[in-house]
């Protein structure tokens, strides 16, 4: 018996020294694979004529409550309304391709998560999306999806970019000794 526990403790550092450094970039990898192209594809679905004009598509989708009661009309959305609808627009745009890059890394997946917050209840409440329920035996509604999404960003919270990122390089420029 101590002899199976003598392995089991020899393979639980083993795993550790090797999972733990390469986690962040294991992360960042699946952020890329699975939601870069998801978000960035989303943005660009939000532009209108110019990249400071949304279209009226955007709005549907950001304010649908809004851009239904205004019949679809650009023109009866504030300036603080523009603001929201661009800042979600680069938002999906700038925070996948920094925790991709592993730049700011930990601030980012805490953007996007908020992010990700944010357009759940939009989804809920403006779009009538079914939440779903977990534990109910089926990956329908989006909770179970937005679970994973959160999970991956709160990993990458706790651990940053990693070593083979632009936080590592920086941090690795910021430790050596200046000449």
């Amino acid at each position: 018996m101590n002899m199976i526990l003598m392995a089991y403790c020899q393979f639980n550092r083993l795993s550790h020294a090797l999972l733990t450094p390469s986690l962040p970039v294991l992360a960042r990898l699946v952020f890329a694979c699975s939601l870069l192209v998801f978000f960035i594809n989303s943005a660009f679905t939000k532009f209108g004529d110019h990249l400071f004009s949304p279209s009226i598509g955007a709005y549907a989708q950001i304010l649908p409550g809004k851009a239904a009661a205004t019949g679809y009309n650009p023109a009866a959305f504030s300036w603080f309304e523009w603001l929201i609808v661009m800042a979600g627009t680069y938002g999906e745009i700038i925070l996948p391709l920094l925790i991709v890059l592993g730049l700011f890394t930990r601030l980012a997946a805490a953007g996007m998560l908020g992010f990700i917050v944010v357009m759940t209840l939009v989804d809920v409440t403006g779009h009538g999306v079914a939440i779903g329920r977990l534990f109910d035996h089926q990956a329908t509604g989006i909770l179970d999806q937005r679970l994973f999404w959160g999970f991956l960003l709160v990993t990458l919270m706790a651990t940053g970019g990693g070593k083979i990122s632009l936080d590592g390089l920086l941090e690795r420029m910021r430790s050596k000794p200046v000449k």
